[in-house]
C-alpha cells in the first residue's frame, strides 16, 4: 500500500471526533461516534452497489443501454455524444458489455468470444467491489472460453469444458470492455459483443432464455443510485447494510471490523433495531452518515500520490484487503474499479506550473521517444470539463491515442497539443479540443507495463505553450 493511502488510516480518528462530537458526548459516546462512522465506511461500497444494482436491473431488456434483468449482457454499442452527462468520465476507447449476475438458483456459464486477438476484459466483481476474477486478454488470452460462475456454498458437478470461477457473494458485477478503434470499428467490436453470453448452468449449453424482470414498482428509477444512499438516515443505512450481509458474506479478515460493529448492533444478516439503542448509540448512528462523508471528502485528494501533477493509482485499487476508506472513496468516486494490472487512469490534477488546468491556456503535454506510454494493449489521452463530462467540438474529438493518427517528430517523440482553438493544419492531428474553464484530462494505459505499476514511469507534466 502507498504512504497516502497509510496516511488516510493514520488521520481517521481526528476528522471523525470534530463531526460527530457536536451530537455524541463522552468517552463512551466518542467510541461509539468512531465505530459507527468505521461502520458507514465498511458498509457504503456495499450499499452503493446493492442499490445500483436494483435500479439498474429493474428494466425490460433491450429498453435501454447498460440496463436490463438479471444474467442477461447488456451492451453499449457506441461512444457517448459530446454532451453525455450520465456518469463521470466516459470512455472513449473500449465499448461496454455489462452484466449483473445472480447464482442464488444455480451456477451461471459466462461466455467469451474469440476476439482474433482484440483486447477485451471482463472483471468480475463481489458485492464489496473487490475484483474477484478476469476474463481476458491479460489473464484467459483472446481465444474462445466458458467459465462456470459459482455461487458460496455450491457443491454440485460442472459439465466438461467448463472453467470454474467461485464468486464470493451470490450477486456480482461485470463491467466487460472491449477496444474500439473509433466509430469506424462498431460493427466488429458489435459483432464480438453478441458473443458475450450467460446462460444458467441448468439451460447449458443453450440458448439461453431471456429472462423477464419483476419489475419493482418501489425502485427510485429516477434518482441515481449514489444520490439515493448520499440521503439516507443512519439508522436506515445500518439496516440495510446488515440485511445485505446476510446474503453477501464479509471477507474472512473482516472479523475484526464485524466486532466492533456488533457493539453498536450491527450484525450480518440480523435486524437492526435502531429503537433499541441508548441515547449515544442513537446519536452516534444519526451522525455517521454526514461525519464519514466528511472524511471522504478530506481524504480524497491524498489518495493517490501526485507525479508532475498526475495522480495515478498503482496499487491497492481493485482488491482492498482491508482498507475500507479507500475502498469506500474509491467506491463514491468511480463505482467498479479495475486492478491496475488491466487498466491505470492518471488524472492531471495540476499543471507544470502546480495551476489546475483551464481551458483558457495552451498545453502541450510532450513524450520523449524512449517515454511514450508504457502499455501493452494501448492508451489513450481524454478531455473532460472540470466536472468530468466531455464537451461538444466541431472536429467530436474527446480523445487520441496510440491508435490516431498522430505525428511524431523526427526523434520518435511525440507532443500532443490541449487546446481550445485550433492549432493550425499542422498540428491538428495531434490535437485534443478543450473546452473553456477547468479541465479534466485524463490518460488511461490499457495493460500497463511493469514501469507504470512500480512507479519507474509518469506522465510528463503539462507545459504551458
Amino acid at each position: 500500500m502507498n504512504n497516502s493511502n497509510s496516511n488516510i488510516n493514520i488521520n481517521i480518528n481526528s476528522s471523525i471526533n470534530d463531526t460527530a462530537n457536536g451530537s455524541v458526548h463522552g468517552a463512551q459516546g466518542e467510541e461509539l461516534a468512531e465505530i459507527a462512522v468505521e461502520a458507514y465506511t465498511y458498509l457504503f461500497p456495499l450499499a452503493l452497489m446493492d442499490v445500483t444494482r436494483r435500479v439498474t436491473t429493474n428494466v425490460p431488456a433491450g429498453a435501454k443501454p447498460g440496463f436490463g434483468p438479471a444474467n442477461l449482457f447488456t451492451h453499449l454499442r457506441s461512444f457517448p455524444p459530446g454532451n453525455f452527462k450520465e456518469v463521470v468520465r466516459p470512455n472513449f476507447d473500449t465499448l461496454y458489455s455489462i452484466l449483473w449476475f445472480d447464482l442464488r438458483a444455480e451456477p451461471v456459464v459466462i461466455s467469451a468470444p474469440d476476439t482474433q486477438g482484440r483486447y477485451y476484459m471482463l472483471p468480475m466483481l463481489d458485492m464489496w467491489t473487490d475484483v474477484f476474477a478476469v476474463v481476458g486478454s491479460r489473464t484467459t488470452g483472446t481465444q474462445a472460453g466458458h467459465y462456470a460462475l459459482v455461487g458460496p456454498g455450491w457443491s454440485g458437478d460442472l459439465p466438461a469444458g467448463l472453467e470454474r470461477i467461485e464468486a464470493p457473494t451470490p450477486i456480482g458485477w461485470i463491467i466487460g470492455r472491449t477496444q474500439t478503434n473509433g466509430p469506424a470499428d462498431y460493427a466488429s467490436v458489435n459483432a464480438l459483443q453478441d458473443g458475450f453470453l450467460a446462460t444458467p448452468l441448468s439451460q447449458w449449453p443453450g440458448p439461453a432464455k431471456t429472462p423477464a424482470p419483476a419489475l419493482d414498482p418501489s425502485v427510485a428509477m429516477g434518482t441515481a443510485p449514489l444520490d439515493q444512499v448520499l440521503a439516507m438516515a443512519g439508522a436506515d443505512f445500518f439496516a440495510y447494510g446488515a440485511e445485505l450481509m446476510g446474503t453477501h458474506p464479509p471477507h474472512l479478515v473482516d472479523q475484526p471490523i464485524l466486532a466492533r460493529m456488533a457493539r453498536l448492533g450491527v450484525k450480518p444478516g440480523q435486524p437492526f433495531l435502531a429503537a433499541e439503542l441508548d441515547a449515544d448509540a442513537a446519536a452516534a448512528v444519526a451522525a455517521a452518515p454526514a461525519a464519514a462523508l466528511a472524511h471522504f471528502r478530506e481524504v480524497e485528494p491524498r489518495l493517490n500520490p501526485v507525479v508532475n501533477g498526475w495522480g495515478m493509482a498503482r496499487s491497492g485499487i481493485g482488491v482492498y484487503g482491508t482498507n475500507y476508506l479507500f475502498r469506500a472513496v474509491i467506491a463514491k468516486i468511480g463505482l467498479g474499479a479495475n486492478l491496475p494490472e488491466d487498466a491505470i487512469y492518471p488524472v492531471a490534477y495540476r499543471d507544470g506550473d502546480g495551476v489546475i488546468p483551464n481551458g483558457s491556456n495552451n498545453y502541450v503535454l510532450h513524450f520523449d521517444a524512449d517515454a511514450l506510454p508504457p502499455a501493452d494493449a494501448f492508451w489513450s489521452l481524454t478531455m473532460y470539463d472540470g466536472e468530468g463530462f466531455p464537451v461538444p467540438n466541431n472536429l467530436e474529438r474527446y480523445a487520441i491515442g496510440d491508435r490516431s493518427p498522430l505525428r511524431y517528430n523526427d526523434d520518435g517523440s511525440l507532443d500532443l497539443y490541449i487546446q481550445h482553438s485550433d492549432p493550425g493544419e499542422d498540428r491538428r492531428a495531434n490535437w485534443l479540443p478543450s473546452p473553456q474553464g477547468p479541465i479534466g484530462v485524463t490518460m488511461r494505459l490499457y495493460g500497463p507495463r511493469p514501469a507504470v505499476l512500480d512507479g519507474g514511469w509518469s506522465p510528463p507534466p503539462l507545459v504551458r505553450a
